[in-house]
C-alpha cells in the first residue's frame, strides 16, 4: 500500500501524524517532553520539504541560504535592540542560541516564508508574481499572529512590557516575507511541492487548536 503513495502523500501523512500527537500531547499532558521536542519536529518538517522539493537546484539552495541569514539577522538585530519586532527575547525551548536568538528561528522563517510562497505560487497560478509576493508576505504574518499566542503560552519567547504583541512586529514580518518571497521568484524555485501547501494547513490547523484550547 505504501508503494501506491506518493512522497507527497507520505510526508503529508508523516507531518500530520507527529502535529496530531504534538498537539494531544500540548494539550492533555504535561508540556515539558513535548516542548523539547520542538527543534526535532522543526528540523523533520525542513527534512521533508527538502525531500519532496524537486528539483533541488542552485537557485533553490541560495533561497534557503538567503532566509536563514535573513531570518537570524533580523531576529538577532530584533533581541538586540528592540528596533525591529519590539522587546522581547527567547526561552530555552527552541535550543542553541547565537546572541539571544536559537538558530532553529532560521529554520522556521525558512519554513514559513517557504511554504507560504508555495501555497501562493499554486493556488494563484496566472498571476502576477507582485500578487503572489504580496499574499505570501500576508500569509506569513497571518501564520504568525494565529502562532504568538501559543508561542507566548508555552514559554518559546516572552514580549517585554505588558506582554502584548506590537503592531511593527507584524510589520516587519511583513516586509521581510516580501523580500524573500521575491527572493523566491528571481532564484526560480520549482513551485510544484504539493506537500508544502499541505504543511502550511497542518501547520495552521495545529496552532488554530492549539490557541482555542491553550490560551
Amino acid at each position: 500500500m505504501l508503494k501506491n503513495l506518493s512522497i507527497y502523500q507520505k510526508a503529508t501523512a508523516v507531518a500530520a501524524l507527529f502535529h496530531v500527537i504534538g498537539a494531544v500531547g500540548m494539550l492533555f499532558f504535561p508540556h515539558e517532553f513535548f516542548l523539547t521536542a520542538t527543534p526535532f519536529n522543526l528540523l523533520l518538517m525542513m527534512g521533508l520539504l527538502f525531500w519532496t522539493q524537486k528539483p533541488r537546484n542552485t537557485g533553490f539552495w541560495i533561497f534557503v541560504l538567503c532566509c536563514f541569514v535573513a531570518g537570524m539577522t533580523v531576529e538577532i538585530v530584533g533581541v538586540q535592540t528592540s528596533a525591529l519586532f519590539g522587546h522581547y527575547n527567547y526561552g530555552w525551548i527552541m535550543g542553541i542560541k547565537v546572541l539571544g536568538v536559537p538558530l532553529m528561528l532560521g529554520v522556521n522563517w525558512f519554513m514559513v516564508v517557504y511554504i507560504s510562497a508555495i501555497a501562493s505560487w499554486r493556488l494563484l497560478s496566472g498571476t502576477a508574481p507582485l500578487i503572489k509576493i504580496i499574499v505570501t508576505a500576508l500569509l506569513a504574518v497571518g501564520y504568525d499572529w494565529l502562532m504568538e499566542p501559543v508561542a507566548i503560552r508555552l514559554g518559546y519567547w516572552q514580549w517585554g512590557g505588558d506582554g502584548s504583541v506590537p503592531v511593527y512586529n507584524y510589520i516587519t514580518w511583513f516586509l521581510v516575507s516580501m523580500l524573500l518571497a521575491a527572493i523566491f521568484h528571481w532564484c526560480k524555485v520549482s513551485k510544484d511541492n504539493k506537500f508544502g501547501v499541505n504543511l502550511l494547513l497542518i501547520q495552521l490547523l495545529f496552532f488554530l487548536v492549539l490557541r482555542i484550547f491553550l490560551t
